[in-house]
């Protein structure tokens, strides 16, 4: 299957970034190369771009695309929250800006043996490095019900977790659950007829909140921010494109504890504690216009949001 992927916001990213012709740039995840193509077409033959990106097929998919552009570049193997470990194998120092799309690649949506998909038939797969051990399977069917319960709601933000986990826990005491579409008829057996009418997919937060616990999507999150910015020369900018409310509310924090690090009790007349922000005041996010919403829906609750480390 060919590697497809519609990038997000990629004129919004590309420009946030201010890009430098001489620049080093990382993209922390790769994919088919949709954005860092638009990276590398405004560097120069000193550029650098280092793209990472935990699934191989997105590797050398980015590969063969991003051979017709002149500035230097380096393909990594990696999870986005390893980029110090990265830089560092690599001898690069500091980077110039950094973009990280935390949206499943079309790809990976769209490729049944993959998973990812309650549209498709399919394995429960859902890994993003075939190399890990963990899978869907594993989750569906070897974690107990609390656990079940508190991963479906908490990265699903499932209403009807509790029920959808006791359907689950039922059915697999049958048999265990192997396809995505067998894990689909579980899903709708569970939430009531009304609320299957309303909002979207019955299984889209679930099959999200498996992906994340699969993938453990947030439990580096906050780091992987914290090292990009470390990373960034003064003016140098990270932007990072969300897709839920829990990868944004993290993004977003971490963006404001960078800016104002004081820790002092409420109430002080001035600050004691001296710790001093390191980038400058974090913007409002940048949402995708109307038209692209049209023409690619999964674009539909993506933010954009841009950090910029301050000058000396």
């Amino acid at each position: 299957m060919e590697f497809k992927h519609i990038s997000v916001m990629f004129d919004e990213a590309i420009e946030g970034l201010d890009l430098k012709s001489d620049g080093i740039y990382v993209d922390g995840t790769l994919g088919g190369g949709g954005h860092s193509g638009g990276i590398c077409a405004k560097l120069g033959e000193n550029g650098l771009l280092i793209g990472i990106d935990r699934d191989k097929d997105a590797l050398m998919a980015a590969e063969k695309r991003l051979s017709q552009y002149k500035c230097r570049k380096e393909l990594v193997q990696s999870n986005f929250s390893d980029v110090k470990t990265v830089l560092e194998d690599l001898g690069v120092d500091k980077i110039d800006g950094a973009l990280l799309d935390l949206g499943v690649s079309s790809f990976q949506l769209d490729n049944p043996e993959r998973g990812f998909s309650y549209m498709h038939e399919a394995p429960l797969d859902m890994r993003m490095n075939r190399d890990d051990s963990l899978t869907a399977y594993d989750v569906v069917n070897g974690y107990d019900r609390d656990e079940l319960r508190d991963i479906i709601k908490n990265y699903g933000e499932e209403r009807w977790a509790s029920r959808i986990a006791e359907f689950v826990v039922r059915e697999r005491a049958v048999k265990p659950l192997e396809t995505t579409t067998e894990l689909v008829d579980v899903i709708k057996k569970a939430i009531p007829a009304k609320a299957r009418r309303e909002g979207p997919h019955p299984a889209k937060r679930t099959f999200q909140a498996i992906r994340i616990e699969v993938n453990d999507e947030l439990g580096r999150l906050e780091k992987a921010i914290e090292d990009f910015l470390d990373v960034l020369k003064p003016g140098g900018r990270l932007a990072v494109i969300t897709f839920h409310s829990l990868e944004d509310r993290i993004v977003k924090d971490t963006f404001r504890r960078r800016y104002d690090p004081c820790t002092c009790p409420p109430g002080l007349p001035m600050c004691v504690c001296g710790k001093v922000g390191d980038v400058e005041r974090p913007g409002k996010p940048i949402i995708p216009t109307e038209e692209e919403v049209e023409s690619n829906p999964r674009s539909r609750s993506a933010k954009l949001r841009i950090a910029v480390k301050k000058k000396l």
